[in-house]
């Protein structure tokens, strides 16, 4: 249920604008956090967004700089500054708690972000989320060529436009790992995890798990499940995730 209307637009201080859209309602805000190279106008996104419409929920979706609808440069983002950019749209235009819902490298930002929000995220929700893939998901031969080159471009079957890595990027995550020691987020997390996962193995999800300090942690892994996630039965495990989440804050 894409909306009709263009989506919104917030001017960062550098004056770039970043698109979004937000749903009034009641609280905790709903934010989710897309994956690497996606958008808010992604299936689990607006699946989400439709049934906190139904439900009357609020909350807000989000482009980073130079994905989506946002304005800027793809190749000039790096995972702090797209953190940066989702922390000051929640600041901007979210009051009180918040419930960060991130797919893939959006898993990542959104702890992150937790980290950076204590006071304001009530819990996570991760989709195959990702922490530390620049560490995990890169060869010798990638570094290399990053090194080298400046920048990894390749296909991808998840759409049309290659997959880009940039050596700022690559760079960003290095200098933003969290699996490596106790990860210091309290609030409850939920991590959805397919086992047939070719890009973030799915003993990740166990290991993050491992890694936060929240004793309320709970893995749920899906055994045909791929990365994406986004099948039907995928979409309403998701929303179930959600709807215990916020019914359990």
């Amino acid at each position: 249920m894409n909306d009709l209307a263009p989506p919104r637009m917030f001017a960062r201080p550098d004056g770039l604008r970043l698109a979004y859209r937000q749903r009034e309602g009641a609280g905790p805000v709903i934010v989710f956090l897309p994956g690497y190279m996606s958008d808010m106008e992604g299936g689990k996104a607006v699946a989400l967004d439709g049934w906190a419409v139904a439900q009357g929920r609020a909350m807000l979706r989000l482009d980073y700089a130079g994905c989506g609808a946002s304005e800027g440069r793809f190749d000039e983002g790096t995972l702090a500054s797209w953190r940066d950019d989702a922390l000051l749209l929640i600041d901007a235009l979210t009051e009180g708690p918040v419930v960060l819902v991130g797919s893939s490298m959006g898993g990542w930002l959104a702890l992150l972000i937790a980290l950076a929000r204590p006071d304001r995220v009530a819990g996570l929700v991760g989709i195959a989320a990702a922490p530390d893939f620049t560490q995990w998901g890169f060869t010798d031969a990638d570094k290399a060529l990053l090194a080298t080159e400046g920048r990894i471009v390749e296909p991808t079957p998840y759409g049309d436009d290659p997959y880009v890595t940039t050596l700022a990027f690559w760079e960003s995550g290095q200098a933003n790992r969290l699996l490596e020691g106790e990860i210091a987020i309290d609030c409850p997390v939920r991590l959805l995890q397919g086992q047939d996962d070719p890009d973030v193995p799915w003993a990740t999800a166990l290991r993050l798990a491992e890694r936060l300090r929240s004793s309320d942690v709970q893995t749920l892994l899906i055994k045909d499940g791929d990365h994406r996630l986004s099948r039907e039965p995928d979409i309403a495990l998701l929303i179930r995730t959600v709807a215990s989440l916020l019914d359990s804050l």
